[in-house]
């Protein structure tokens, strides 16, 4: 499979910015991974959202989840998603594009905090959270039925659009449909200054699930998530052009925002550590 080019020859660079908002350091191995040899170890789950800045336009990437889920979860709430925004100047009451990667209560905690926003979710993402398989507990374990009658709600209201599987945000910026962790699951595919970034979002929650070729333990189609990975791959520039969802090793590998933001807001956009910077054409 060939990899897409530039949707726009307008397409500039974009800042990427990862918030970390809340951690689990207490979560095991057998949590995370499928037939797992240690399922009693400890593998620590960080919790992010994302923002996008470009040129003339910010796009937020999910929202976080709220602290009272967090606690009644078992995470350690860190700071409000928002707060990270407004660390690097990002007013979340502006008028603004928000992308919602999949509807897990930790993606879309918050959106009332974007009074202003345009929301976008994958239709696929919506017609499983509003049908039978919500039947089945299991299904729905890691949904919020409050929160997704908000996303309701703003369907109706006309905040809310629903896309296909693959869909250009704005020139440079585009999302693709894979499924697996759930059935409408996104990436967003960025452009930055050193090529095509993979922002996963849950396609992977780790790196060692893409290097490994194992798949995560929350999944609503294993097949879907096992070819997730071969999709990720194609529009990536390189493996180190791909970013997880939760794994603290992306601390390691990327800087702060700015000396004071360390630990809480992180420039993903730059080279990790290590790897030599690529220019985009």
């Amino acid at each position: 499979m060939s990899r897409p080019e530039a949707t726009s020859s307008q397409a500039k660079p974009y800042q990427i910015y990862a918030i970390r908002y809340a951690t689990n350091t207490k979560r095991r191995r057998g949590q995370n991974f499928i037939l797992e040899a240690q399922p009693d170890a400890l593998l620590t789950m960080d919790f992010f959202s994302w923002a996008l800045v470009g040129e003339d336009r910010t796009i937020i990437i999910d929202t976080g989840m709220e602290r009272a889920r967090a606690e009644r979860n078992g995470h350690t709430f860190l700071r409000e998603p928002a707060d990270g925004l407004r660390a690097i100047g990002i007013d979340p009451q502006a008028q603004t594009q928000v992308v919602l990667t999949h509807a897990h209560y930790d993606h879309i905690g918050n959106v009332d905090q974007y009074p202003n926003a345009e929301f976008l979710m994958p239709l696929a993402e919506m017609q499983a959270v509003v049908g039978p398989d919500m039947h089945h507990a299991w299904m729905r374990h890691a949904y919020a039925g409050e929160e997704i009658g908000r996303l309701v709600q703003y369907l109706h209201a006309g905040r809310l659009r629903l896309h296909d599987a693959d869909h250009e945000v704005a020139p440079g910026v585009s999302i693709h449909v894979v499924g697996g962790h759930t059935a409408g699951q996104a990436i967003v595919r960025v452009l930055t200054a050193r090529g095509w970034v993979v922002l996963a979002s849950d396609a992977l929650h780790y790196y060692e699930e893409y290097e490994r070729g194992v798949p995560f333990a929350v999944a609503h189609s294993v097949s879907d998530m096992m070819r997730a990975h071969d999709r990720i791959r194609d529009l990536a520039d390189s493996d180190d052009h791909v970013l997880p969802a939760h794994d603290p090793l992306l601390l390691q590998k990327y800087p702060a925002a700015r000396p004071d933001l360390d630990g809480f807001v992180l420039r993903l956009d730059v080279p990790p550590r290590g790897i030599a910077s690529i220019q985009a054409a």
